[in-house]
């Protein structure tokens, strides 16, 4: 049964960090004295859930959780210091800090070292989140000892449900566009103009007119996606800016 440590202080080591091309040893003092830091840790590196969905959406809400007073976000997997920044860059998680724990010392002062070996991967960090001001655990979401790589109340969202349960969430946004298409561009000038984030899946590129029939039922560019709903094209897109009743409420919170 893992324990869960509110109250305490985090444990005190020392991480092995890169700086350019020098190492840098780094204190928990360091880290977490004198700020608001959320903290969530994984079992490692480029694998599944992590990549996919842990990772990504922290990243993502980085700039509310700066809203709500959060100096950092960090990632900790007990990984070394050249995994950790080669999986940054292939994350594009700019926003959030990627802290190594190489030898596992953090994550076994959390107690919450587990053996991975039936999968090879030695001694791993039980996936969990927690919010530490100024050095103290003050909340700590731990995933359910159950078998496998359970994951539900360690993401994001559960952390800023719990910093702030009336948070504007942002749009999911995806724009499909074709090369030299002008309203295409026009689609994406609005969107940055709204203050909208968004990726771009571009035709042959990343995608075939295949996919945005089966997707889109369109063969027309843009095509416009906001939270699972076709906007369409770029007027359809001035159109939702100007009238939908959700952008106007997010915009003036």
């Amino acid at each position: 049964m893992f324990n869960n440590i509110e109250g305490q202080r985090v444990p005190e080591v020392t991480f092995k960090t890169r700086r350019d091309h020098e190492w840098v040893d780094m204190s928990s003092d360091e880290i977490f004295a004198g700020k608001s830091v959320i903290l969530f840790s994984l079992p490692g590196a480029f694998t599944p859930t992590c990549s996919s969905s842990h990772v990504p959406r922290y990243n993502q809400l980085e700039p509310l959780f700066r809203d709500n007073g959060i100096d950092q976000v960090i990632c900790v997997a007990v990984n070394d210091a050249f995994v950790m920044a080669e999986w940054q860059l292939s994350q594009k998680a700019d926003r959030v800090v990627f802290l190594p724990d190489g030898n596992g010392d953090f994550t076994d002062g959390m107690g919450l070292l587990v053996g991975k070996e039936d999968l090879g991967f030695g001694k791993r960090s039980w996936r969990y989140s927690m919010l530490v001001r100024d050095g103290i655990i003050e909340k700590m979401f731990i995933e359910p000892e159950e078998p496998g790589d359970p994951f539900v109340v360690s993401d994001a969202d559960t952390m800023l449900e719990y910093l702030d349960p009336s948070a504007q969430k942002p749009l999911d946004a995806t724009v499909f566009t074709r090369p030299g298409c002008p309203s295409c561009a026009k689609a994406k000038g609005l969107l940055r103009d709204a203050g909208i984030e968004f990726e771009e899946l571009v035709l042959n590129a990343d995608y075939t007119d295949r996919t945005l029939r089966a997707v889109a039922n369109a063969i027309s560019y843009p095509q416009v996606f906001f939270d699972g709903e076709k906007i369409g094209g770029a007027e359809d897109l001035e159109n939702w800016l100007a009238q939908d009743v959700r952008f106007k409420q997010r915009r003036a919170a």
